[in-house]
């Protein structure tokens, strides 16, 4: 089954996918997988690989019981990543209480995503969480407001208010600057 681009192939993909058709969730994962570990990698760094793998996981054991369309899915979909960093930022507390999460990316990310966008994720990696967060579901996972504001728990205006501020503060940064 080739790489579907198309909406129609996801919504295909996920209908065949919900049905327990191995296709259709290969499809799925290929299409936001790339996705779902660039927002990883900002919310949680070097766990990034390991909380992606928790995420499919989840979907695979409860995707026979969601109800949506393509766009509730990938909300679905990140909200469950976002959930899993979370657990894993807190087993990783219990484990090693001041061990802040790593600055620069791990040597898998680093091949995978490849230099620039490596870069791109270290810089906003460097932003306040919720302004990290909110670009990297708004901007870089293409979610619309009201899907990003129900993952993250806040209200519209306050995801637009951390779009715009994390936006504004990337367009400043040092390293963007001389980028550009």
């Amino acid at each position: 089954m080739r790489t579907p681009t198309a909406p129609a192939d996801l919504d295909a993909a996920l209908t065949a996918a919900q049905a327990g058709d191995r296709h259709g969730y290969a499809a799925l994962w290929r299409h936001h997988q790339p996705a779902v570990l660039r927002y990883l990698y900002v919310v949680i760094g070097e766990h990034a690989e390991d909380v992606a793998s928790e995420t499919w996981l989840h979907v695979i054991r409860d995707l026979h019981g969601f109800h949506g369309d393509l766009g509730a899915f990938r909300g679905w979909l990140f909200r469950i990543a976002r959930h899993r960093a979370h657990d894993e930022r807190r087993r990783t507390r219990r484990s090693t209480p001041s061990a802040p999460p790593p600055a620069a990316p791990d040597a898998a990310t680093g091949a995978l995503e490849g230099e620039g966008t490596t870069w791109a994720l270290t810089v906003i990696a460097t932003l306040p969480p919720d302004q990290a967060e909110a670009v990297m579901l708004r901007v870089v996972a293409g979610l619309d407001v009201a899907t990003t504001a129900h993952i993250l728990g806040k209200r519209p205006g306050a995801v637009r208010i951390a779009t715009m501020r994390g936006l504004r503060r990337l367009a400043k940064h040092p390293q963007v600057r001389e980028r550009v």
